[in-house]
């Protein structure tokens, strides 16, 4: 049994090996486990807690690459299952010697799309503590959205703590209001919402980190909205209208932004489990983040128990 459950769709990703070469140009690459939610489910293990993880992949070595690689992380497989009529998708990714890299996704129509919600029926949610869902899943096709609608109304009859990351990606959906209006009507089923400043400009218009907290406070379940402002931190706003802005960690250098976010989301997850303050939930969250920024690959950075203790003792911070 797990504390927390999340449910995605595995990318086995092709990494480029050839620094700020496009990827039309680049030659060499190295085959790794992408995927958003997959990406918080391996971070939450490696800082002690456990984690199932909801998919489905094909019956091709990409499928038995996925299984393997998810396994070997500790994430729990019990909740991978198969189509053989489908295939598991994959993404080529640029690397690049700093910021954001480009990346191309063989995605549509893939495994993961065709995740029937019958699978919900046969998930045990009895010693769940946190499911963290993503606003990527539904946008894949009209069969995962309904499959993920099904896992949250699953979530809520249990009465089960639940995270939301809208994490957007306006090239899977049909348009951006069918996206904005689907992401706003998910989120209101969280207890805790964590938009980024450019996420809130485009489904609420504002960047304005109050005014998004502002807007998915209206949720009837949620209790607190965690908006992400880049380098600044995150500011945090509760249902009974108290505020805090928690700074983020200065690196020497960024290498790739890819997995900070979702490592801002383990960190807030792992955090509350271990009963911290919201407070320092978020600390938490800008620390995996500093640190994932800081390497070329999707989740290398995310930390064990003893890596996030030195790099708190070398920054002079501390959770409360």
């Amino acid at each position: 049994m797990s504390e927390v459950i999340t449910i995605g769709e595995p990318l086995v990703c092709f990494a480029s090996k050839d620094i700020d070469q496009s990827l039309a140009a680049a030659t060499n690459f190295q085959k790794i486990l992408g995927g958003a939610e997959l990406n918080v489910a391996i971070g939450v293990k490696r800082l002690g807690h456990t984690v199932d993880y909801i998919t489905q992949v094909g019956s091709d070595p990409f499928g038995d690459f996925v299984k393997a690689t998810i396994a070997e992380h500790g994430v729990g497989t019990r909740y991978i299952s198969e189509d053989a009529d489908y295939w598991t998708g994959h993404q080529i990714k640029q690397l690049v010697s700093k910021g954001d890299p480009a990346t191309f996704n063989y995605r549509k129509g893939s495994a993961a799309a065709h995740l029937n919600s019958e699978v919900i029926n046969n998930i045990d949610l009895t010693d769940v503590k946190i499911a963290h869902m993503s606003g990527i899943f539904p946008a894949i096709s009209a069969t995962a959205e309904q499959t993920f609608r099904n896992l949250l109304e699953k979530l809520v009859r249990e009465d089960k703590f639940i995270t939301f990351d809208p994490n957007l990606r306006p090239s899977l959906w049909d348009n951006e209001e069918v996206m904005r209006t689907t992401i706003n009507e998910l989120a209101a089923y969280a207890d805790v919402v964590l938009p980024g400043v450019e996420e809130g400009k485009i489904l609420m218009g504002s960047d304005d980190p109050e005014e998004i907290a502002d807007f998915y406070l209206k949720g009837a379940r949620t209790k607190t909205v965690i908006v992400k402002v880049g380098a600044e931190g995150a500011f945090i706003k509760n249902k009974d209208g108290s505020t805090n802005l928690i700074k983020g960690f200065k690196v020497d250098k960024v290498v790739d932004t890819v997995g900070a976010g979702d490592g801002f989301a383990l960190g807030v997850i792992t955090a509350i489990l271990d009963g911290k303050s919201i407070e320092s939930a978020v600390l938490r969250g800008n620390a995996v983040g500093a640190l994932q920024v800081q390497t070329p690959r999707d989740n290398d950075g995310y930390p064990t128990v003893e890596q996030l203790s030195a790099f708190y003792q070398m920054k002079g911070a501390q959770e409360k």
